[in-house]
């Protein structure tokens, strides 16, 4: 008893866990007491028992289990967390409670698993009992079946899977165990009550006393259908309609019969549950030989063996392309009619047990068996009869029409009789829909001639073929074909219809068919439907509820491509001809009657006048619209030949089916004539419109449906491509409602592969068309087309691509008040459905049957390559299928599971699966978001990168076609963001903050994510909290701030304090984010009159009401209530207050988020020839938060007076509300061109006054134009220059001019290349001048993309035809020719001998004109703006006014008068300074050196040897306008020489002057590294450039990029793009043997300077990652050895600088161009080069860099995404286990080091310093110092070296004695040291201050140094000298 008080006092859970089974049993009861007594089935109580549930069932005491599955079934009743428990439970009671021998514990495991089925755990359940179906205790065996079976009884089939249970019945039938047996017995009684015959072919293997046992039972079954009677928790409003239907029944007894009638028996295929046999493998590896063989029996051996495999019910889906070709021949060709007979029952093998698989086969054997019928033999005969019938099985009549009419035209009679025997038997098993016009209108010509045939069996199988299309499509479709036939041949073909119509000729159809056990329609296919019966003629009452059926079917399917039924108004008999004639004459004039057949045509052209305006005036209920068509083809009827006359007529058809009833027959009467009409040259257009009217008074689907098949049907390929020309305009007009794709793409394809030119590209516009509904899934239909033909698609989907299908204009019927509601919910589904319904409307394929369970079984392979293979299958299926039906079988289960593999490759590949799914299954795949959406949240919590990043982009697909409504219905996204996981709510509240701002509205459920939101916000992970808050936005927008805040309260005090902070932060940035989401609310399309141009300007009075109206959007649907003058007064105060306000809006971030719009396809490119409405609409929406209400209604008025009005008011508010403007500049720039394109003068001159003022004032604020203002605006002004009105044009070129000064003219020159391809000559004449001008101002560099290319164009222009545009090219190279001189020669290319003489005479022309200019004419008064505050740092300055003024000069001078010399523009302007009024400064002198000078050594390169001077004035060099400083730049790379030096002379004065150059690094060093290539490639090649000159130039150019990169601040900002262009152009003069020749190789040592400089002192993460780029690129180019050698010995360079700077060094960049090195050259692809130098190189920066960093670098690959895609880290991690190094032992060596110098450069530490140092090298002597010296200045570096000799020459001594010392034994004086510095200083000719020497002697305790200069060495005073005189002479 002691033991029992001590359990009794435990919990209930842990009595139910301890070890005494009477504590467990005591445990259960309360367990039982409790769960009956917990409220609410998601308490919080439930969680505690959850992990206890399985061992309730597993219980080793068998009195305590039986208590335990007790309570475990009330739990699991109860609980809502009992089903995430349901795979281990059923397990356990598979396992644990079947083998008990209690029939009470099996029937209470039995009931818990039927209870986890009711909780929608039906798929776990199934699948451990279908395991336990494989153990060998007999017992569980038993309960797993008989659970089985009570599940299919109570649940049904659509619950329950039958594919596993039915594949698992013929082994439970061979089971030892009669209890087995017996069990198995019931279970498959009970499948057949279920799918009925469907289950007798998956039996077929069992015994047949067994199946005959079967077939006894179910023949005692009952006849009524089986119903299910237990339902899900999701069906309980099933259960209750069920229990309704019940209890009528009982209330009617005589109505029984009825109920239950709802639910019937689902359709099963018993192909579907049938497994698939392999045959391919099994076939005789000779099969192939032997079927070719000579001998017959070697033939018959390999046709006997493919038969016997064919037999197979279900063959599995391979290449069965050469099996078919080889029965093919043998059909073809074979003597042996035995043979023939078995080949042919083979290929009936294969097409039963392919079916639909079989298509791509069928086309390659139906000619060949068709043909073959003319065989006598019976057999032979009956095998060809049942393969044609199998075939036609797998494929449509449609695909085999082509080779039906081929042999209806043999000459053997009875391949005739046989092939309408085919088309009989195929009519009889078609449907009405699958037999169009089109289809049946050749095969009934072909027929008709065999019904007049002499062989009497062969008019017979016509008859039989005639009748039976009749009876299936009805006589009105048939009657029309039949006209030629006699009275007695259309009787006997009626008589045939009437007939029953099965002959023996239907018994092979018979037999493909399913068992008879298969209802009747699961034979059929989905679209031989009643509903899809055409609507071409009347429908014939249906008995029953027809009718109802195919109402519930419209809201469950609104997508469905076909019309559901000939909508009311549209049916309607066929009338007689007499009957149309005397209704068209009760409303006709007689005398129009009588006239019509006359045979004057004036006289029928009155009479067409009259019957026109008789129909004009008719009134429209009361018109025979039948009769009047049908009386136009009257004789002459539609042969008419007088064109006047047919296009009234055609005419009259348009007036009639616009005004009156206009059915489908009497559209059907004149559609041919229409059609045929199209190509006619006179009627064309008026058959258009005619075809216009009939679609939209009969739908456009089924008319154009109609004429595609009737055009296609005749040879004119005229008709053809105007009737898909008018296809295309007319689904802009109609919209894409109701439109059969999968119909038009056959038709397309018929017309791409049409031999007509114009058709083909007819069918690819109407591509475009269709492209536009449906999208790029589209282009999968089209992939097998030819390459040529598929890149004309692929170019016009390009097109398309990012633009909105237009809002239909036409073809809305009036229908009644509550269909027209019906319409509008139907909108907005779509409209939250996105364009998904208008992809359903392709074809998909249902791949359920193709995931087999071996897949599945594959995929829960305990093996992960086997699981691997299972997902490839899976990625195949869906590949191949292109676009698949949302029915998946047991795959979203299978993908889930895989979701938590183990194995993050498998985790990636399902991610990608997914994506599959999601484009391959469109919209419909919003119904697996539980299944698989979420647990795809889920992984986003993945500690990899890249399987986050998979995760991301499989849910960005996913919501693509879903949208993001659907993942917030519900609590699971809650639930996923409460985890504490900091990587999992980081990604999904990223997802929240992006996707939510685009929502128009959120569900309710959003509230239940708040908690968790708040608990992010105050997460311990920063990224976590700073996520949080960039959501809590787009959650107030959605749920509202007052919501969010009573949510807030709920917290705990110091919570919501930081969280109610938080929210007002986020309350008050709503504002800026509210204004962009108006635009697309109801206001734009509301009024879309407003906006037409076309519009009358008597309508102005109502727009100029509305504005007043629209601030009270309450009021807007109610009558005007205030129509006093109180009221009117108000309006108009409150109109002029709001007109007071500001007019620009300035929104944050607005343009931003525009341009990133038109940069996603979001929105249309600005881009159009003339301005579209969709644009207009656009620019609309754009300008609407950007500007105030009033003025967008001024701006978009359709009267030109508002627009001048609004143009106005923005000049006077320019100037004060210029932040705004900018704001808002790019939709302002877009309306500017939109009235660039009127025709009304007045507002355009109006917009080309305000360009006017608006650039200037862009300028004087510094404004650049990005490049999407420039792009939309600057091609349209250019338009303007070709203006007819001279005023115009020269306000344009003004305009022009200052677009210069907001940007660049190097980018606006393309443009204008642009316009000279204009055709107006105008145009193009003024562009050419515009070229010429912007030549000669900023010279050759502005001609982008490059001088060679554009000046070409320009030549081109020489021989053009207009005289002006001539004369304009011939001006602008002869500015060219200034600039360049002769070079302009090579430049232009060859020109015809006609055009280079007046090139060369107009240059001649120009130099005798030019008169001698000074450098720089004085400006005019007013010109001279004040200077901008600061440089900008842009490649291309904008030009100051000075600029513009100068471009106005040149534009007034004549062409014929260019400078010969360089413009003064590009000196920099000194008189400025003058006139300005500021104190002025000389410019420095250019060093002069003195002859002094000369006798001094110089052993460095001669730019180092000269003085740099101070300037004059000690203050700083005021800097010069903006523009002057990159003129100069842009000088430097000149064409000519002397222009290239005077501009390298100015900028070595402004290098010398701080701070003038900042910014402009790359600008500079480019430009010499152009004038580099200019002078190797062009100057030393020409001989007319002297030598000297060169070479000074080289020298000027290499001192300049000296100077530059000596400036610490300079260099640093210099880029990697520019650091590669420097290197590869040092390393190219290097290389260069003409440069070698230069003053015997000096300018080689230069260059070498340069680089070496350029290597110490730029940035080194950007140095290195342009060399390792540089290294790429030499490797893989056809660059020489040495060049690449040059290169690695620079990173060598780099390598020896790490120790010292790899403290500096950004290693996420270093190690992100290393992967990208490595990514192209592999350390495998480095070792296969013929020299091992490039894999020494890469290994040793690795090497190098993880030795000065350790294991630590690991840390700084976040920049690499794919980090093993390189082998980067792989290698590191080599490093790593190689040899572990102590990173804080390098750091604490390297920090050390640095101290010591530091002391050493200090004045008061220097001693210190330098014997920390050697103490230091005493213990360290392996550590290389020579990194940390090259810091030093030399003569330090001296200093420091010579104190380390010293120390090292006294502690160590030589041969056991003392150490030698220095001056007889003594230490060095300072002196010395002193005296050695300044010696090396001054051998070295550097002019290093006195002062700085000081300093130096003070910090080592040193005397001053003297001032005399040392002697130089004797040794090379001669060579030194000459280099010197050199020097001179350069200067």
């Amino acid at each position: 008893m002691g033991d029992d008080s001590e359990w009794m006092k435990l919990p209930v859970n842990q009595k139910c866990e301890h070890k005494v089974w009477k504590a467990r049993l005591h445990g259960y009861e309360e367990a039982i007491k409790l769960f009956r007594g917990i409220d609410g089935e998601k308490s919080p109580e439930w969680d505690k028992f959850q992990p206890l549930i399985v061992k309730f069932v597993t219980d080793s005491n068998a009195v305590a289990q039986l208590k335990g599955l007790e309570a475990a079934l009330v739990y699991v009743e109860n609980a809502h967390v009992a089903a995430r428990t349901a795979g281990e439970v059923v397990s356990g009671v598979v396992c644990k409670v079947f083998n008990q021998p209690k029939a009470r514990a099996r029937e209470l495991g039995t009931d818990i698993c039927l209870m986890y089925v009711e909780k929608e755990k039906a798929e776990a359940v199934q699948e451990n009992l279908i395991k336990g179906l494989e153990n060998k205790n007999p017992k569980m065996v038993c309960g797993c079946v008989e659970t089985l079976h009570r599940a299919l009884s109570e649940f049904g089939c659509k619950t329950v899977g039958l594919k596993a249970v039915v594949k698992a019945l013929p082994r439970l039938f061979e089971s030892r165990e009669k209890a087995v047996r017996d069990e198995a017995r019931r279970l498959a009684v009970e499948v057949y009550r279920w799918i009925g015959g469907a289950l007798r072919p998956a039996l077929q293997g069992v015994s047949p006393v067994l199946l005959r046992e079967l077939e006894e039972e179910w023949a005692r079954l009952p006849g009524a259908p089986a119903t299910q009677t237990r339902f899900l928790r999701s069906q309980q409003h099933l259960r209750d309609a069920t229990l309704q239907q019940h209890q009528q029944a009982e209330a009617a007894p005589h109505q029984a019969q009825g109920v239950g009638t709802g639910q019937c028996v689902p359709d099963v295929d018993p192909f579907e549950l049938l497994e698939p046999v392999e045959i391919l493998s099994k076939l005789p590896k000779d099969f192939h030989d032997k079927i070719e063989a000579k001998k017959w029996q070697d033939r018959k051996e390999a046709l006997e063996a493919l038969a016997g495999l064919v037999k197979s019910p279900r063959l599995e889906v391979a290449d069965y392309g050469d099996v078919v070709r080889a029965l093919k021949k043998v059909i073809a060709k074979d003597t042996n009619v035995m043979l023939v007979a078995l080949a042919v029952k083979c290929v009936s093998g294969l097409a039963s047990g392919l079916r639909k698989k079989f298509s791509t086969y069928a086309g390659h054997v139906v000619l060949t068996v068709l043909e073959k019928f003319k065989e006598k033999k019976p057999q032979v005969v009956q095998a060809l009869q049942e393969a044609m019938d199998a075939i036609f099985l797998t494929t449509s009549l449609q695909s085999l029409s082509e080779d039906v009419l081929v042999v209806m035209d043999n000459k053997n009679p009875s391949v005739k009789q046989q092939a309408s025997l085919f088309l009989a038997r195929s009519f009889r098993a078609s449907s009405p829909s699958s037999l169009p016009k089109s289809l049946l209108k050749p095969l009934f010509a072909a027929l008709i001639k065999h019904v007049n045939d002499s062989a009497p069996e062969v008019r017979d199988a016509a008859f039989d073929a005639l009748g039976s299309a009749m009876r299936v499509v009805g006589e009105r479709v048939v009657n029309p074909f039949l006209a030629d036939l006699d009275k007695l041949k259309i009787d006997k073909i009626k008589e045939s219809a009437a007939s029953s119509g099965g002959g023996e000729e239907e018994k092979s159809v018979t037999k493909t068919q399913p068992p008879a056990g298969v209802p009747a329609k699961t034979a059929q296919p989905s679209n031989m439907a009643p509903a899809a019966e055409p609507a071409g003629g009347p429908r014939k009452a249906k008995p029953g509820g027809a009718g109802k059926g195919r109402k519930p079917a419209v809201p469950r399917e609104p997508a469905v491509p076909r019309e559901p039924a000939v909508p009311r108004g549209l049916q309607e008999s066929e009338l007689a001809l007499e009957e149309c004639e005397e209704r068209a004459t009760a409303v006709l004039p007689a005398s129009c009657v009588q006239l019509l057949g006359s045979t004057n045509w004036k006289e029928r052209l009155a009479s067409m006048e009259a019957y026109l305006q008789a129909v004009e005036q008719m009134d429209s209920s009361q018109m025979p619209c039948q009769a009047l068509v049908r009386m136009l083809a009257r004789k002459p009827g539609w042969k008419e030949t007088n064109f006047q006359v047919m296009q009234l007529k055609l005419r009259v058809v348009e007036v009639v089916a616009r005004r009156g009833s206009f059915s489908r027959v009497a559209a059907g009467a004149v559609l041919a004539v229409l059609v045929e009409r199209l190509g006619d040259g006179k009627c064309g257009g008026s058959a258009r419109e005619a075809l216009s009217s009939v679609a939209e008074a009969c739908s456009l689907a089924w008319t154009a449906e109609q004429v595609v098949s009737m055009a296609f049907a005749q040879k004119n390929p005229k008709n053809q491509s105007e009737a898909l020309s008018w296809l295309a305009g007319a689904m802009k007009e109609f919209g894409f409602a109701g439109i059969n794709v999968q119909t038009f793409i056959v038709h397309i394809k018929t017309a791409l592969g049409a031999t007509n030119p114009a058709v083909r590209t007819g069918a690819v516009a109407l591509l475009g068309v269709v492209f536009l509904y449906v999208g790029p899934p589209l282009r999968l239909f089209f992939q097998e087309e030819k390459a040529a033909l598929l890149s004309q698609i692929d170019t016009e989907f390009q097109k398309m691509q990012g633009q909105t299908p237009p809002a239909p204009s036409r073809g809305a019927p009036k229908r009644p008040g509550g269909q027209e509601e019906e319409e509008q919910q139907e909108e907005e589904q779509q409209e939250e459905g996105g364009a998904g319904v208008v992809v359903d409307l392709l074809p998909r394929t249902d791949i359920s049957g193709q995931i087999s369970a071996a897949m599945m079984s594959k995929m829960a392979d305990k093996n992960w390559k086997v699981r691997k293979e299972g997902l490839d299958e899976v990625a195949s299926v869906i590949s191949e299928a292109k676009l698949i039906q949302p029915s998946l079988g047991d795959l979203p289960a299978a993908l889930r599971a895989r979701l938590t593999d183990s194995n993050k490759i498998l985790v990636q590949q399902t991610l990608s699966i997914m994506q599959q799914m999601a484009s391959a299954m469109g919209p419909a795949l919003k119904q697996h978001i539980k299944t698989l959406g979420t647990p795809a949240i889920t992984v986003l919590g993945d500690s990899k990168v890249g399987v986050r990043a998979a995760a991301r982009a499989t849910l960005s697909s996913w919501e693509e076609q879903t949208g993001f409504r659907a993942w917030l219905e519900g609590e699971e996204l809650a639930a996923e963001l409460g985890r504490e996981n900091p990587f999992l709510r980081q990604e999904v509240l990223g997802w929240l903050a992006a996707s939510l701002p685009a929502l128009r509205s959120a569900p309710p459920d959003l509230q239940l994510c708040v908690p968790a939101l708040y608990s992010c916000a105050e997460d311990r992970n920063p990224d976590v909290r700073k996520r949080a808050q960039e959501a809590l936005p787009a959650f107030i927008t959605h749920l509202g701030f007052d919501r969010m805040n009573k949510a807030a309260a709920k917290l705990k005090p110091a919570s919501r304090d930081q969280v109610v902070a938080l929210l007002e932060k986020a309350r008050v940035a709503m504002p800026a984010k509210a204004p962009p989401a108006k635009p697309t609310a109801p206001p734009p399309p509301a009024k879309p009159a407003a906006t037409r141009p076309s519009q009358s300007s008597s309508e102005e009075p109502e727009p100029r009401a509305e504005p007043r109206a629209e601030p009270r959007p309450k009021a807007a649907g109610k009558p005007k209530v205030h129509a006093g003058k109180k009221a009117a007064g108000k309006a108009r105060e409150e109109e002029e207050q709001e007109r007071s306000g500001p007019i620009f809006i300035l929104l944050p971030g607005g343009k931003e988020l525009r341009a990133r719009d038109e940069k996603n396809l979001k929105v249309l490119k600005w881009n159009f020839p003339s301005p579209r409405e969709e644009y207009v609409e656009q620019l609309k929406v754009q300008m609407s938060p950007c500007v105030a209400r009033w003025m967008l209604e001024e701006l978009f008025h359709h009267d030109f007076q508002h627009h001048i009005r609004a143009i106005s008011c923005m000049i006077e508010r320019l100037e004060q509300e210029q932040e705004a403007v900018i704001s808002c500049l790019d939709v302002l720039l877009k309306w500017v061109t939109l009235r660039f394109s009127e025709t009304n003068s007045s507002v355009l001159m109006k917009a080309v006054d305000f360009l006017k003022l608006l650039l200037p004032c862009l300028a004087r604020m510094d404004y650049h134009l990005n490049e999407l203002e420039a792009s939309a605006f600057i091609p349209y002004l250019i338009l303007k220059v070709g203006e007819s009105k001279d005023g115009i044009r020269k306000d344009v070129r003004s305009i022009l001019s200052m677009l210069c000064k907001v940007y660049p003219a190097s980018k606006i020159f393309p443009f204008l290349m642009e316009g000279a391809r204009s055709k107006n000559s105008k145009q193009r004449a003024e562009c050419l001048e515009e070229l010429g001008c912007l030549v000669q101002l900023y010279g050759l560099t502005v001609c982008q993309p490059s001088a060679p290319r554009s000046l070409k164009e320009i030549a081109v222009h020489i021989s053009d035809r207009d005289a002006c545009v001539r004369n304009a090219a011939l001006n602008t190279m002869v500015a060219v020719y200034n600039v360049c001189g002769e070079q302009i020669y090579k430049l232009i290319g060859h020109l015809s001998d006609k055009d280079m003489s007046m090139l060369e005479e107009r240059i001649k022309r120009s130099a005798k004109k030019t008169p001698p200019v000074p450098a720089a004419p004085p400006p005019k008064q007013g010109e001279d703006k004040a200077p901008p505050p600061h440089l900008n740092a842009s490649v291309l300055r904008k030009p100051s006014e000075q600029t513009a003024s100068k471009l106005r000069q040149i534009r007034a001078q004549s062409a014929e008068q260019p400078a010969p010399l360089p413009p003064a523009e590009f000196s920099l302007d000194v008189h400025l300074l003058e006139q300005s009024g500021s104190p002025i400064r000389e410019m420095p002198e250019l060093y002069q050196p003195s002859p002094d000078l000369l006798k001094t050594p110089a052993s460095l390169r001669s730019f180092l040897s000269r003085p740099r001077p101070l300037p004059v004035c000690q203050e700083e060099l005021r800097p010069s306008p903006a523009h002057s400083i990159n003129l100069v730049i842009s000088q430097v790379a000149s064409g000519d020489v002397n222009t290239s030096l005077q501009a390298l002379e100015q900028m070595q004065q402004a290098l010398r002057r701080p701070g003038v150059m900042e910014g402009l690094s790359d600008q500079l060093l480019l430009a010499c590294c152009l004038q580099l290539h200019l002078a190797r490639s062009s100057h030393l090649a020409n001989q007319r450039t002297p030598r000297p000159l060169v070479t000074q130039l080289c020298s000027r150019l290499l001192d300049s990029m000296f100077m530059l990169l000596g400036v610490p601040s300079l260099a640093c900002e210099v880029s990697v793009a520019v650091l590669r262009e420097v290197v590869e152009e040092l390393l190219a003069v290097l290389l260069d043997s003409n440069v070698a020749l230069l003053d015997q190789g000096s300018v080689l040592l230069e260059a070498n300077q340069v680089l070496s400089l350029l290597l110490e002192k730029t940035n080194h993460t950007r140095i290195l990652s342009s060399l390792l780029v540089l290294m790429q690129e030499s490797l893989e180019s056809s660059s020489t050895s040495k060049f690449s050698e040059l290169v690695m010995k620079c990173v060598w360079r780099m390598i020896r600088f790490l120790p010292a700077t790899v403290g500096d060094l950004d290693l996420d960049q270093t190690l992100l161009a290393l992967h990208n090195f490595m990514m192209v050259f592999p350390r495998q692809r480095l070792r296969a080069l013929t020299s091992d130098l490039p894999y020494r190189t890469l290994k040793t920066l690795l090497h190098t860099l993880y030795k000065f960093t350790g294991p630590q670098i690991l840390e700084h690959l976040s920049l690499v995404e794919d980090r093993r895609a390189s082998g980067l880290e792989t290698h590191l991690k080599m490093l790593l286990s190689a040899g572990p190094r102590d990173a804080s032992l390098y750091r604490e060596r390297h920090e050390n080091i640095l101290k010591i110098f530091n002391k050493i450069t200090s004045q008061e530490n220097c001693t210190q310093g330098l014997s920390a140092l050697a103490v230091f090298r005493q213990h360290h002597a392996e550590v290389d110092l020579t990194p940390y010296l090259r810091r030093l200045p030399a003569p330090l570096q001296t200093l420091v070296q010579q104190s380390l000799h010293t120390h090292t020459s006294k502690k160590t001594p030589a041969a056991g004695g003392p150490a030698p010392q220095p001056s007889g034994g003594e230490e060095p004086k300072p002196s010395e040291y002193q005296e050695s510095a300044l010696r090396l200083l001054q051998e070295s000719n550097i002019q290093a201050p006195l002062s700085s020497i000081s300093r130096l002697c003070r910090a080592s305790q040193l005397p001053p140094p003297h001032q005399g200069p040392p002697e130089p060495a004797a040794s090379n005073l001669d060579d030194l000298r000459k280099k010197l005189q050199r020097i001179k002479d350069k200067h």
